[in-house]
């Protein structure tokens, strides 16, 4: 058998294949990772938009000896790595001798349930009824039904993304979760299903495609998810920490445990189901009582009745009937619904110090909740994932403050830990493998392409909205680039500010703002024509990808500090402070640069790219802090002069 090629050999013939052009950064990524792979040592690797970071994790993970995970934070990226980058890179690279089988994993919901489908749902009465839902729901799970045996046909995946446009009631209708699944031993359809399929072909391939949530569940929470690997790539890093805090994240309210209990009633003889009902009650008067936010020490008549909650669900799943061969999906799945709470309400009423718990504001269609997360994940991302895997972390942002020091914290990697060329090896005496990190640049010259402008003679934002100077320097920044704008705000009352009066004074152009049409309809528009203005909140800020003239101006209304009252935020930082650090700046400058980044990154996705970047908050020049939110930033020309940046505006918008 010839041996393998190298990594060098391999991604140039996939980037000639691919009809590419070697570039430096991803060949220094790719040999990086490699050295990582090798070596067992943790990586985190800086590379810029236009780098080819897919690549150049993709093929040393193919040519690594053991199962490799790649880990993403969005379905967006986790789509294009299966859908595209992958069999283009299967394709490419076909006859070099390389095992290319790769398989996609995620959480048991994210696919139709073939049960639930021919089976029913569990009515209130935890009985299955199979009758549809009246009215368009029903219309439409009787299409999600079809089009999920049309699956089972074709041998298709049964995963959400691929079917029918949907909401998610409407997928709850056709999905389980993995506390209301019978388990493919016990369920009769258990040879058919999706998710099971999903994970055999995830046991015979040798690179499997997952996401931070599922990842977070199978190292941190030791629950079984992912076949055994060597190796995670988590790409799409700084995200990481959130989305592992949201998979540990639990909420409970009074609707859910009555909920729970009327489903109980059938299968349970005592009267524990009835004892659970009567606790929902005590919950729900509990909350109506405090007042929404964290809670530095939970009310009395809280804290009791989540006491009262536990040890009826507790009783309640003890009076269940032990599940026979026969399995009755309808106990099944009322059980799990029970067992949730417990767990949920047991938590809770512990009111450990490692967690945060907090009561959200109701809505008017959603009523007020309790929420519990935990204070830190970098201890057990620590202990669970950087002590038994090698992992390389990658990202466009991963150097805040000009320095990897705040996100390999945050991971779980201490700065004695890193290897630094010309010193002595760090100590692995607690287990945990040595770091390094790495910054490939990016193919863009930021300094040529794109200019930072810090409206430093705007008055400070305030509480109370845009001020009209602000509102006044919006106006006459749109007016130069004559529409070609993004517009990046920290409220959607500001964005809707905004657009109320652009539209009113610059009328010849389009301005959106979100929420009025559906996101990728907005984008659709956005990128169609270069006179659209589209203002939006924090979910553009990592999601839109608009090279070319459509967005030549980037606007940032203010520095995204987290919300004085986020209670999670608010209580890492309090922890902090008394642990002897800078809670400022170790969360709330750390939140916000990563989000400038982002949001910044918007603006220059080509070489052929050219525009502004504009910071509507003099802080960024004036503040202690500017520094370091600056140095998280691409290199771009900086200045302060108004009249330089409508000029160079101009200039970009003249027809050429």
């Amino acid at each position: 058998m010839p041996d393998a090629p190298s990594v060098t050999e391999l991604l140039s013939t996939a980037v000639t294949a691919l009809g590419g052009q070697e570039r430096a950064g991803q060949v220094q990524m790719a040999e990086a990772v490699t050295h990582a792979m090798k070596n067992e040592q943790h990586l985190l690797v800086q590379a810029g938009t236009g780098t080819g970071k897919s690549l150049a994790y993709l093929v040393p993970s193919l040519l690594h000896r053991d199962r490799v995970v790649v880990a993403t934070a969005t379905l967006a990226l986790q789509h294009q790595l299966v859908e595209r980058d992958l069999p283009r890179l299967v394709e490419a690279v076909k006859d070099s001798g390389v095992d290319t089988s790769y398989a996609v994993l995620k959480g048991r919901s994210n696919y139709a349930c073939l049960h639930r489908i021919r089976e029913g749902v569990p009515d209130e009465q935890g009985a299955l009824d199979v009758v549809l839902p009246e009215g368009s729901l029903g219309k439409k799970v009787l299409e999600l039904r079809g089009w999920a045996e049309q699956e089972v046909e074709g041998k298709g995946s049964g995963e959400r993304d691929r079917a029918p446009r949907h909401t998610d009631r409407e997928w709850r209708q056709v999905s389980v979760n993995h506390r209301e699944c019978l388990g493919a031993a016990k369920c009769p359809f258990g040879q058919e299903c999706f998710a099971e399929l999903a994970k055999e072909k995830a046991h015979r391939s040798h690179l499997i495609v997952t996401n931070h949530s599922l990842l977070a569940i199978d190292a941190i929470e030791s629950v079984p998810m992912i076949p055994d690997y060597d190796v995670v790539v988590i790409d799409e890093a700084h995200e990481l920490t959130t989305r592992v805090t949201q998979a540990a994240t639990d909420e409970l309210w009074a609707a859910e445990v009555e909920r729970a209990a009327r489903r109980s009633q059938r299968h349970v003889e005592g009267d524990q189901a009835d004892d659970l009902a009567d606790a929902a009650d005590a919950l729900r008067d509990a909350i109506g009582e405090a007042s929404p936010g964290r809670f530095e020490r939970i009310p009395e008549q809280l804290s009791d009745a989540l006491v009262l909650v536990r040890d009826a669900a507790r009783a309640c799943v003890s009076a269940y009937p032990k599940a026979g061969e026969d399995a009755d999906a309808g106990l099944t799945q009322a059980r799990g619904a029970v067992q949730e709470v417990f767990a949920t309400a047991d938590r809770m009423a512990a009111d450990l110090d490692s967690d945060v718990l907090w009561m959200s504001e109701g809505t008017e269609r959603m009523p007020p909740r309790l929420c519990v997360a935990p204070l830190q994940v970098w201890g057990p991302m620590r202990d669970k994932l950087l002590a038994d895997k090698t992992v390389v972390f990658t990202s466009a942002t991963l150097m805040l403050g000009g320095d990897f020091a705040s996100v390999a914290t945050s991971v779980g990697l201490k700065p004695t830990e890193r290897v630094v060329e010309g010193q002595p090896a760090p100590d692995r005496s607690d287990g945990v493998m040595p770091w390094r990190g790495l910054d490939v640049g990016s193919p863009f010259d930021y300094g040529r392409q794109g200019i930072l402008y810090v409206a430093k003679h705007l008055p400070p934002p305030g509480r109370d909205g845009m001020s009209k100077a602000t509102l006044d320097e919006i106006v006459e920044l749109v007016d130069a680039a004559d529409g070609r704008t993004l517009g990046l705000f920290s409220s959607r009352r500001a964005a809707e500010a905004a657009a109320e009066v652009v539209r009113e004074r610059l009328p010849h152009l389009t301005t959106l703002a979100q929420g009025d049409a559906q996101l990728p309809e907005l984008a659709a528009q956005f990128v169609g024509d270069p006179h659209i203005c589209l203002f939006g909140t924090l979910s553009l800020w990592q999601g839109l990808d608009v090279p070319g003239d459509t967005c030549q101006l980037v606007l940032i209304d203010r520095i995204p500090f987290p919300r004085p009252d986020d209670p999670l935020l608010s209580a890492r930082q309090k922890a902090a402070d008394q642990a002897g650090g800078n809670g400022f700046m170790q969360v709330a400058a750390t939140h916000a640069a990563l989000l400038l980044a982002q949001g910044a990154g918007r603006l220059i996705r080509t070489h052929t790219d050219r525009g502004v970047v504009a910071v509507l908050d003099a802080r960024l020049a004036t503040a202690r802090y500017g520094s370091f939110l600056k140095a998280s930033l691409p290199p771009m020309w900086t200045t302060t002069d108004p009249a330089v940046v409508r000029q160079a505006l101009k200039r970009l918008s003249a027809p050429q």
